[in-house]
């Protein structure tokens, strides 16, 4: 059962960006500091969340919930209406699947990172080590890295 009316939640989930979160724009601040530029909001299939053209590379930053992240404490299916959320979240995942094989199709370099990799008491340590594993990653030549809470996956 649901801890909150259906008109609260209803409102509570209405007020959830999908763009320029708080994540985004810490991530976007930590890479211009480190000196990389890229664009938002451009035009490249799935609309990934930044677009660093010199490094034939995509950033997509993941709510650990909307985009089912298994195994992770944010993770939870809500108790009431299980089936719209388990359908739901299930669309999200098989979308995202599709977009990251397009793009690695198309030649381009993927960086998924996990919203409970930045997140939490010590943030901006994460931010700073999050960053950091970025900046490796676009100066190298591998073409994945997933980044989630305190485990970092790299994929040649």
């Amino acid at each position: 059962m649901d801890i909150v009316n259906k008109k609260k939640r209803s409102e509570m989930m209405s007020g959830i960006r999908s763009k320029n979160t708080k994540p985004e724009q810490l991530i976007r601040k930590g890479l211009f500091k480190s000196g990389f530029r890229y664009r938002v909001n451009s035009h490249v299939f799935g609309k990934p969340d930044i677009v660093l053209k010199k490094y034939n590379a995509v950033i997509f930053i993941h709510g650990c919930f909307w985009h089912g992240h298994i195994g992770c404490e944010n993770f939870r299916i809500p108790k009431s209406n299980i089936m719209f959320w388990t359908c739901k979240i299930d669309k999200n995942r098989k979308r995202d699947a599709e977009v990251l094989n397009y793009l690695h199709a198309t030649g381009w370099r993927i960086c998924i990172i996990w919203e409970c990799a930045i997140r939490g008491k010590s943030q901006l340590l994460k931010i700073d080590k999050t960053i950091s594993k970025i900046s490796k990653w676009l100066k190298s030549k591998r073409v994945w890295i997933e980044i989630t809470s305190d485990k970092y996956n790299m994929k040649s």
